[in-house]
This record gives C-alpha cells, structure tokens and sequence, in this order.
C-alpha cells in the first residue's frame, strides 16, 4: 500500500511539472504575440497657423491653439498629443492638459520604411531616466523600466522595437517582450512580406562583428534561431510564400547554399544561386557551369551548361552543342527551343510565345490545341475566357478565346480595376476614359476624368460632371453611395447646388464645382477658380477665397483645408 502511495505520489508530481512547463511555455509565446491597434477614426489633427501648430477635433473645434513648433498625434483616435517648443517637449490631453508628468522626455517612435499618414508607433511611447530608456503605453502605464541605452522601431515590423544595450541589440515587442536576446552587433528583418498578413512572418537577420569582419545567422518570426552567427551572407527567398518554412540562401567563404528553416538542403558549395518562382526551382552556379536544383535540394538539371534561361513553364540549358529544353522537374522536354509557354491562372489555357524571327504572342489550351493565333506583341490573360493583346503599333484591346474582338485594339491604356470586376480604357489623343462590364459592354465614357476606387463604389467625375459604380458596374445615386449625408450635390445650367434626399433645395446653385460632405460633414466648393467650403445644414463655413494650387479639390474641416506633405503625412490649415 505504501509502494502504491509513493508511486501515485511520483505520479502527481511529474504531472504537476509538466503543467508548469507547458504554461512557462505557453505564457512565453503569448507574450511574444502582439496585436497592432487598427485606426478606425481620426478624432484629431494637426493645426497650422502662422508656422506655428496646434491640434483640433473632427468638427474644427480648436483644442490646442497653435504656438507649437512641431505637434505629433501618434494615435489620431486618442487624445495624446506631443509638443514641442523649442527644447521643451510636454505631453498633452485634448483638454489641454500635460501628462505623463511622472516620465521625463516622453517622446513618439517613428516607424520606418513606412509610406503612410500613420508615422508612428500607435501603442506606445519612449521615455528616460538617468539616460536610460524605457516603454510606456498612450495611457500613462509603465511596460518596461528605463534599461535600455536605446529604443527605436525596427524596420518594416510596427509593433516590434530595437533596443540598445551594452552595445549590443535586441528586439523586445510593444508589451515590453523580448523577441531576441540583446547580444547581436546588427539586426534587420529578411523583408519577407504577404499581402494577407503583411510583414507578420518576417524572420530576422543578426550579425555579430568578429576579427574577419560580420557573421550571419537567422532567427525566424517566432524568436528561434534556425542559423547561427557565422556566414558571409544570408537572404531569404521572399518570393517563396511559406510563411512558418523560409527558405534562406546563406554563403561562406564566398561559396552559396540553401537552408529549409534550420535543414541545410544544399550545401554551400555554388558561386551563385538564384531562384525562379514560376517553376519553383533554383539556378545554381559551380565553376562557371549551370544547373537547376528543385526545392528538396535535389540536382535535376546537370551542372554542365553554359547558360540556363527560363522563360515560362521550360528551362532552356545552352552548351557548346545548342539548347536543350527542360521541363520544371528536370526532364527533357520534346519542343522547340524557339518557342516558350507561359502560365496563367486558369489551368485551361497558357501563353504561347514564339521567339523565331519576331517575338509573337498567342494561346493555345491544356492539350495545346491553338486558339488566337501568334500574330500578337503581347498577351496576358485576363479572367474568365478573355484576354489583354497588344498590337504591333502598341494598342492594346480584348479578345475571347475563339480570338473575337470584344474591346477594340485601339487603346493607348487598358486595366483591370483593382479590387473590381470593371475594366478601365484610355484614349491618349481625345484624354477619353471609359469603363467597360465583366462581360464587355461600355458603362461609362468621359473625357479628361479622374477615377477613384473607393472602399465600395468607383467614383469618375471631370470639371462638369460626376459619376459613381458599384464594383459590379451597376450606376448608382449619390443618395445611394453617401445613405448618411443630410445633403447632396445637384447641378442646373452648369451650376452646383445642394438639396436634401428628397430632392428639396438647401443650397442654391451659385457654385462652379461642388463635391459631396466628406466624413466629417463638410463639403468642397469652387467659385471663380477658388475654394470655400459649407457644412451639412448648407451653412457657408467659408466662402471662395482660397486659391489652392492641387490637382484635387481640397478636403476641408470647418474653414480648415487639408495640406499632405513628406510621406503622406498631413496637417490643415487656413493660410491663404
């Protein structure tokens, strides 16, 4: 009875320990897990006057008076606000209050290799302490003590920090985590990107400086190192969307290999390797010969050859005896070396182009019966059964696949609509636009228009006149594309007015241009070349005075108008 009683003893006690592991490890990994706030908003902006700057709200009440030199708003849904007047910086509430008296030289990180009106970190701000930095959230709660000689944001990664520390760099993230150990000379992000998912699965690049100069080694987006610090060189193949298995090109001695996350699959004994998407296979180079390695690592083409070009679904290999072709898993393909196949993204048809004497385009299906003829200088398949050809005066139209003509060859630009299922012409000569449906029939046609695709309609105006679509191709009312503005922009006889949904006048037509309420209640008006703008009850917040050199007609809060500047950065102002 005893015996049993220890051995359950033992029993209980190693299940304990191994619960306290997998929660140590599961709270590890949490932590290490963030979320970037997503701004759904803006409640506040930058106010300029005079070169000097203050902050108001969404309905042009001034809550800063502007006699700052510089203000940034680092999260526009929160009133937190930094401003600085010569050496002063003080951080201030949308009451006009300072805050966060508690931290000295509290201070905004700026994201880098960021194109946006959203420049900086949106969690969190740096303050110091004895010359030593620390993190600290929007709402005054201190996430790290100041132990740090440095803190700056990393680039192409927001929400994740690198730190400074005995000369040497880490990276902890916005919950004051760390994601790598502060030991490493260098650290930047293998740039590794997903139109889903951003910059999420980038892994990191850490060097150490040594006596021979810096060592290499790769730490993916989990925190663990798959290659230590010790080669000349590393990348990652970007263009290989395996998020959690990267694919990393490393060198050593001047000789290149590839790594599949931490399993070296080919050794690093080429002068050059590089990789080619369309067939998922590496050009590797030894001793001035060419082969291709497959994504095990496996050599499916000789290294023997002077010159290996890929063009489409073959690969051709050059000697001293001719070309010979290859299909993507190595083996030899029976076509002429003149002719090349592209893929499309319907499995029923590719790309036939020929290289013989002209470079010609045609298409031919899966059994490569042909379908348009090789008389074209471009292809590219659009969707459905319809394709984009260019001709040899560079006009570009549509055919189907029985080789019709459904939009004629005669446009100087033709584009499928991002995001929609519409296909956007131009004429160079008579600066015509048209829109033409999935199925091909003209929806739209205007001259000298501007198109904008918004969220979810398409708008195509010019000086006269204003059009909006659904993605579908559908025309739709302002009444239909703007449901919650109380007015909406009519003309009659060339002039702009305003009335209500129900078609009463509000606003009288008396301007030359006019534009719907923007978000914020306030609409754009033009008289005699110059701009004003009213509110939503058709009161006239300022008249047309101000003469604005844009090619857009200015956005305006109140009597303010918007001003974009550096990297897409923006203030309003009331400067005449």
């Amino acid at each position: 009875m005893k015996k049993k009683t220890i051995l359950i003893l033992i029993a209980v006690l190693i299940m304990a320990i191994l619960v306290a592991v997998i929660i140590y490890y599961t709270t590890i990994q949490n932590n290490k897990n963030y979320e970037i706030e997503q701004i759904k908003e803006y409640h506040y902006f930058i106010l300029k006057q005079n070169d000097t700057y203050g902050v108001m709200d969404k309905k042009a009440n001034i809550l800063i008076s502007p006699q700052y030199d510089e203000i940034i708003i680092p999260n526009p849904e929160k009133g937190i606000f930094v401003c600085y007047q010569e050496n002063n910086t003080k951080i201030l509430n949308e009451n006009g209050e300072e805050i966060l008296t508690q931290y000295d030289n509290v201070q905004p990180i700026r994201l880098k290799n960021i194109t946006s009106d959203l420049m900086y970190e949106k969690s969190v701000l740096k303050y110091t302490k004895d010359g030593k930095y620390g993190l600290v959230n929007l709402e005054g709660k201190k996430i790290t003590q100041p132990i740090y000689d440095e803190i700056d944001s990393l680039p192409y990664k927001e929400g994740e920090l690198i730190v400074r520390e005995n000369e040497k760099y880490g990276v902890i993230n916005m919950k004051g985590n760390k994601i790598i150990e502060i030991s490493y000379d260098k650290i930047v992000t293998d740039e590794y990107y997903t139109d889903e998912n951003r910059y999420q699965y980038a892994g990191y690049i850490v060097s150490i400086k040594t006596p021979e100069g810096y060592r290499y080694g790769y730490i993916n987006h989990q925190g663990k190192q798959l290659l230590n610090t010790e080669y000349n060189d590393i990348s990652r193949v970007t263009e290989m969307k395996h998020d959690t298995t990267p694919y990393l090109i490393y060198a050593k001695n001047g000789q290149y290999g590839i790594a599949k996350n931490e399993e070296k699959i080919l050794e690093n004994e080429y002068q050059s390797i590089r990789y080619d998407m369309s067939n998922q296979v590496f050009v590797v180079e030894k001793s001035k010969k060419y082969g291709i390695a497959n994504l095990d690592g496996k050599i499916i083409v000789p290294l023997q050859y002077h010159q290996i070009d890929i063009t489409g679904i073959y690969l051709y290999a050059q000697d001293e005896q001719g070309i010979t072709v290859y299909n993507s898993n190595g083996t030899q393909a029976n076509v002429n070396a003149n002719m090349s196949i592209l893929k499309t993204n319907n499995e029923k048809y590719n790309i036939k182009i020929n290289n013989e004497n002209e470079t010609t385009y045609g298409v031919i299906n899966q059994e490569g019966k042909q379908l348009i003829e090789e008389n074209y200088n471009y292809i590219e398949y659009l969707y459905d059964n319809y394709f984009i050809v260019s001709n040899e005066h560079g006009k570009l139209g549509i055919l189907d696949d029985k080789e019709a003509i459904k939009i004629d060859i005669k446009y100087d630009a033709l584009q499928k609509m991002q995001g929609t299922d519409l296909i956007q012409t131009t004429l160079a000569e008579t600066k015509t636009t048209q829109i033409y449906s999935k199925t091909m029939e003209k929806i739209c046609e205007m001259q000298n228009a501007t198109l904008e695709i918004e969220q979810d309609f398409i708008k195509i105006f010019n000086e006269t006149e204003t059009k909006y679509f659904s993605k579908e191709g559908k025309e739709l009312k302002n009444t239909q594309v703007y449901p919650n503005n109380k007015l909406f922009v009519k003309a009659q006889n060339n002039q702009y007015g305003f009335v209500d949904n129900k078609g009463n006048l509000v606003v009288d037509y008396q301007y030359d241009k006019a534009y719907e309420l923007n978000e914020y209640g306030f609409a754009t008006v033009k008289k005699d070349g110059k701009w004003g703008s009213i509110n939503e009850e058709g009161k006239e917040i300022v008249a047309p005075v101000y003469e604005i050199k844009t090619e857009k007609a200015p956005s305006f809060i109140g009597s303010y108008y918007r001003v974009t500047y550096g990297s897409g950065e923006f203030y309003y102002t009331d400067a005449k």
